[in-house]
């Protein structure tokens, strides 16, 4: 996802939050809203603290250092849902954005904010818990921040990628939708349910996947883009 050069609206920030709140909600899903905290700017972003599946829970060492008091946080409002099972320890960092599930395989995007130690530890942690694991290099491509800035799982063994989006061997064998050109930051988007989250205004997309059958919910996510951050970023969903 590429930013903007002018400041999110905190204000138009917390309506399209709020929005996507009540879509969750709309979906079926229980949504616990923790509190903000000013001292961690990017905490709306909670995808990346934990990686969280039905046997483990990981806390994750996001890889920018400004981040790293937000995991703690995220952990005790998680505790009475899922207790913490397992920690990416030093030197590896991860970030929950560079995760994508895909049924119960796991693919770890290798990128400035998820190094190879801690990609190692996560897929041994995984592996512990019986779920696979294996690891995407996007190091080398700068218009990636995460690995789900460019790909989304949507279930059905299809997924949805960015354009250009490097054909990975590990995607060879899944049916593959390109997002339109100049609809880039819509290739992050969340299936909840039945339902399929994409950002509003990137109507080719959406087209696409009405046409396939899915049920589409269209949210605004303008000031999230202008901090980088996608509407998988804004949930921690299980």
């Amino acid at each position: 996802m590429s930013g903007s050069q002018s400041g999110p609206d905190v204000r138009i920030a917390l309506e399209q939050h709020a929005a996507y709140c009540r879509a969750l909600a709309g979906c079926g899903l229980d949504v616990t809203v923790m509190a903000a905290d000013a001292g961690y700017p990017d905490g709306t972003f909670v995808e990346d603290t934990f990686v969280i599946a039905e046997r483990v829970a990981i806390a994750t060492r996001p890889g920018a250092s400004t981040r790293s008091g937000e995991v703690a946080s995220v952990a005790a409002a998680l505790r009475r849902f899922r207790p913490q099972s397992a920690q990416i320890e030093p030197p590896g960092t991860v970030d929950g954005g560079d995760i994508c599930r895909v049924d119960n395989h796991f693919l770890i995007g290798l990128s400035a904010r998820t190094n190879e130690a801690g990609a190692a530890q996560l897929a041994a942690i995984l592996a512990s818990h019986q779920y696979t694991a294996s690891t995407i290099d996007i190091r080398n491509h700068s218009s990636l921040l995460h690995l789900k800035s460019g790909i989304s799982y949507l279930g059905e063994h299809r997924f949805l990628l960015a354009p250009g989006f490097p054909p990975f061997r590990e995607l060879a064998d899944y049916n593959r939708i390109e997002v339109a050109a100049g609809e880039a930051y819509a290739a992050n988007c969340v299936r909840v349910n039945d339902d399929v989250f994409v950002a509003a205004g990137f109507p080719r997309l959406a087209g696409a996947l009405h046409k396939l059958g899915y049920r589409i919910r269209l949210l605004h996510m303008t000031e999230f883009a202008k901090m980088d951050g996608g509407l998988s970023c804004l949930s921690l969903r299980f």
